[in-house]
């Protein structure tokens, strides 16, 4: 049978077939939503699914939907509860993927934030890999520059400003490389296309601050977090220059889609040698087992989907 049956709109659970909106929906014309991506994991040995820091995810974007002035009538455990619903509902014996998504579902013709309606739908889907994390990947830096705070605020999973990652995405794809890498309009690195960056030279970790336009990644910080917990390497959030990803020794993005995926080089360059590197290799394991509920400690990150 085929996946998704059904999706949470207008207030309630509905058939997916009637989750639908009006073409004149302002937030269609003018892209001023706010959406979240989160994971489900199926565990076949147990046959149970687990959602990663579901709670974590919902926090993020009713704070990011405090910058469009969207308002959303449901709390932060009425959106978890019913995401919990939507997935028992499902069914599911394979990974999953949540999509919750805050727009004005006014039909008049304005590009404002305020004196509009809002609404919010969520559905589900099957979803394996975003990016294929079982080879190293290779990217590019991109020639469009990633959108800036005073712009279209990336810290925002804000839906008009996925052009931005759709023309570095699309740029790449036809380039003949695997993603892009994006830097900030005063040239430094920012992050990947839709993914949080992080770079190993001589054993030490950084990452580009949450100021450098990056999304603030609920990935992100579970990854400094295993990184610091479990692999005892300490993160350190700086500016990060051009040619330091050329000369790294270790390059990898995270992110709820692209969950833990290595580089093998940039703009032709190879980084390290050209294969997954010791703290990427251990991350991705230690990632895979957590998401799973299977690290002691992690528990905590995982809510079971009870059927």
């Amino acid at each position: 049978m085929e996946k998704p049956q059904y999706a949470f709109f207008e207030g309630k659970i509905v058939p997916i077939s009637e989750a639908k909106i009006d073409i004149r929906t302002n937030s269609l014309q003018y892209g001023t939503a706010v959406f979240e991506g989160i994971r489900a994991y199926w565990c076949g040995d147990e046959k149970k699914m687990f959602v990663f820091r579901m709670r974590e995810h919902y926090v993020r974007m009713l704070d990011n939907c405090k910058i469009l002035f969207i308002q959303i009538p449901l709390s932060i455990d009425d959106l978890c509860r019913i995401t919990v619903e939507l997935l028992a509902k499902e069914n599911y014996t394979e990974d999953a993927y949540i999509r919750p998504f805050c727009y004005f579902s006014s039909t008049r013709i304005s590009p404002k934030l305020i004196d509009m309606e809002t609404d919010i739908f969520i559905y589900t889907m099957p979803l394996g890999d975003y990016v294929d994390t079982t080879r190293p990947l290779k990217v590019c830096v991109s020639s469009w520059p990633r959108v800036s705070d005073g712009m279209t605020p990336p810290r925002g999973k804000i839906s008009g400003a996925y052009v931005n990652t759709a023309f570095q995405k699309t740029e790449a794809i036809r380039n003949g490389f695997d993603e892009a890498i994006v830097l900030t309009s005063d040239g430094h690195v920012a992050e990947g296309s839709a993914m949080n960056l992080f770079h190993v030279k001589n054993g030490a970790v950084s990452t580009p601050p949450t100021t450098d336009d990056i999304l603030e990644g609920v990935t992100r910080d579970a990854v400094i977090t295993l990184l610091e917990k479990e692999l005892h390497t300490p993160v350190r959030e700086r500016k990060l220059d051009r040619t330091e990803l050329y000369t790294a020794d270790e390059l990898f993005f995270c992110g709820t889609g692209a969950q833990i995926a290595g580089i093998a080089s940039v703009d032709h360059r190879t980084i390290g040698d050209g294969g997954f590197g010791p703290v990427t290799k251990k991350l991705q394991h230690i990632y895979m087992r957590a998401v799973r509920n299977k690290l002691p400690g992690c528990e905590r990150w995982c809510t079971e989907v009870k059927t």
